[in-house]
């Protein structure tokens, strides 16, 4: 088969397609036909060495979706011919930029009829991370309010359409070219990200008392922003930044609001197929949609690597094999 690998750490120059023998499932695996795979931001930093996979080469490819053509006999509710979405692969596992990735059971769910596979092949890091940023670990509840720093990212478009399915009501940011279609997936205000004024703007959105949940991608930036604007006993989970040396300017705001600070690693998760299900679910019921901005063939990776660092679109790259 043939299958995107690196065989030292570098620039997207180091990628190329190899041939290379199709996986055998072990007994908790599932061998997958990948129809998509989606290209994350994390995808760069494995393959520059910023975070060092167990093995090389290795093949890329955090994200995918497509058909389980193998099942190991330990693997329960996947069946050969079913449609699967997976993700957490890449780190300890080869990715599944390839034209076959055999999939440990507990990164795998099964897709609702229905669902186009190249949407869900860029839905993993995305949804999953939206899904355990606002619900297991913010507990976003119906009728809070939920800022999601930007709403026109993979993970941010993934997560005002999970805040606005919980019924939260869901203020975003995002450059003005973005807003009318984050407001047709379901944010309720949407703000420009370079306002002067974004502060006073959050607080008017939030209908004068600051969002109860606030998802932050860029915790360099906004750390003590996002503690100025909270409400009392807020929650806000961090999810990455630019520059790893984040701090505040006054961490008195945030105590005397009895703020909740969490940060977290999708790869942290204990199985990530338990939240694969809930997003995949959501998907059968047209509740999310993962907005496809670009596809990419396997000889197209490295200029897929390059975009998604570079470009301003709204949702995923996703490569089709």
């Amino acid at each position: 088969m043939r299958a995107v690998r690196y065989h030292e750490y570098g620039g997207s120059a180091v990628l190329q397609v190899d041939e290379v023998d199709r996986p055998e499932p072990a007994d908790d695996e599932v061998l997958v036909e990948v129809a998509a795979a989606g290209i994350n931001p994390v995808d760069t930093y494995f393959r520059e060495g910023s975070y060092q996979p167990f093995t090389l080469p290795m093949v890329p490819g955090v994200d995918a979706a497509g058909e389980a053509v193998a099942v190991g006999s330990a693997v329960e509710g996947i069946s050969e011919g079913d449609a699967v979405i997976a993700t957490g692969l890449s780190k300890d596992h080869y990715g599944a930029c390839a034209e076959y990735v055999a999939v440990p059971s507990d990164r795998i769910a099964p897709l609702p009829e229905g669902v186009d596979p190249v949407a869900a092949g860029g839905a993993g890091v995305a949804a999953v991370t939206a899904w355990r940023a606002l619900i297991d670990h913010a507990g976003l509840e119906p009728a809070e309010t939920a800022l999601i720093h930007g709403g026109s990212g993979g993970v941010g478009h993934a997560a005002v359409q999970l805040a606005a399915a919980a019924g939260a009501r869901v203020v975003t940011t995002a450059a003005p070219e973005y807003h009318e279609r984050l407001e047709a997936l379901g944010a309720d205000a949407v703000l420009d990200y370079a306002r002067t004024d974004l502060r006073d703007a959050v607080t008017a959105a939030s209908d004068g008392d600051g969002p109860d949940v606030i998802l932050d991608h860029r915790l360099d930036d906004y750390l003590q922003f996002d503690a100025d604007v909270a409400a009392h006993d807020g929650r806000i989970v961090g999810i990455g930044e630019n520059d790893p040396a984040i701090g505040f300017t006054n961490d008195g705001v945030a105590r005397s609001k009895d703020l909740t600070y969490q940060f977290m690693s999708m790869f942290n998760t204990p199985d990530l197929s338990v939240p694969l299900r809930r997003v995949a679910r959501l998907m059968g019921t047209g509740d999310l949609d993962i907005e496809v901005a670009r596809t990419y063939d396997l000889d197209e990776v490295g200029a897929a690597h390059d975009d998604v660092m570079a470009d301003s679109f709204l949702g995923k790259l996703v490569v089709v094999p």
